[in-house]
């Protein structure tokens, strides 16, 4: 008996050994741009002939930089495939808040559409072969919180989205509608960059239209609060209201979690 489950460990040892999370940078087309994503996904928990639940990962206004590559991996460990796609073309990413502003702005102020540019990163995603595509939410951050609350008010096939410290987008009455998913808004509390009219605004839109919705303030919390960088960036560029908050982080990754428990 003692031999068997000698042998039974082994094996279980080897293969863990032999799993592994896969990393790539994904390239592809959108009105004659190029874009490079990021995909992020456990070998040993998502094939082709075993499709799991995918993850959208959208990035802060910074670009696709390491925070959010580092999610991506992240919920690839927790058994889901997760591709970080790219809003602004080549991959970019800064820490310069005026270069940042100048490739966030035009999305803000609606020169272009948020949704339509996350789009093909969503249809890059269940390309793969390895998601199943009754399985699939989005989340963002700061700049990609706001995009995919954009991308669920387009009517795109997402069971589920989050948005940490994003600003607030309010749908109209027809966009809420759209959405085919639960909503999950996770808020910094003392954030000074979202005002309390516009999120009296965007609940006050989400009750109209019967939006399934869950809205955590964690106290606090400042804007971009799950970003670890988030301090030193506000303190080295002078940009107040901008810090990281442990505890508010975990608890935003872990009310995440419980809802992918839920719906994937």
């Amino acid at each position: 008996m003692k031999t068997v489950c000698f042998f039974l460990s082994l094996w279980a040892a080897l293969t863990t050994s032999q799993a592994a999370v896969v990393t790539k940078p994904v390239t592809y087309e959108h009105g004659g741009v190029g874009y490079v994503g990021y995909l992020a996904y456990d070998d040993a928990q998502a094939s082709a002939a075993r499709p799991a639940p995918g993850v959208l990962v959208i990035h802060e206004w910074w670009g696709l930089n390491t925070f959010v590559k580092e999610k991506a991996e992240a919920l690839a460990k927790l058994g889901y495939v997760a591709f970080a796609p790219d809003m602004y073309g080549a991959g970019v990413s800064t820490e310069d808040p005026r270069q940042a502003g100048a490739w966030a702005g035009p999305f803000y102020e609606g020169k272009l559409n948020m949704a339509e540019r996350a789009q093909p990163g969503l249809d890059q995603l269940l390309a793969t072969g390895l998601v199943t595509p009754q399985k699939v939410a989005a989340i963002g951050f700061c700049f990609g919180g706001s995009v995919a609350q954009s991308l669920a008010y387009a009517g795109a096939p997402l069971a589920g989205v989050v948005s940490f410290h994003g600003n607030p987008i309010v749908p109209t009455r027809e966009q809420a509608a759209a959405i085919k998913g639960k909503v999950l808004i996770c808020h910094g509390a003392i954030d000074p960059h979202v005002k309390p009219d516009q999120l009296d605004a965007l609940l006050a839109a989400y009750d109209a239209g019967k939006v399934d919705y869950t809205f955590i303030s964690y106290a606090g919390a400042l804007h971009a609060f799950t970003n670890p960088d988030a301090t030193r960036i506000s303190q080295t560029f002078k940009m107040p209201g901008l810090g990281y908050h442990e505890e508010a982080a975990r608890r935003a990754w872990q009310h995440m979690k419980d809802l992918f428990a839920e719906i994937l």
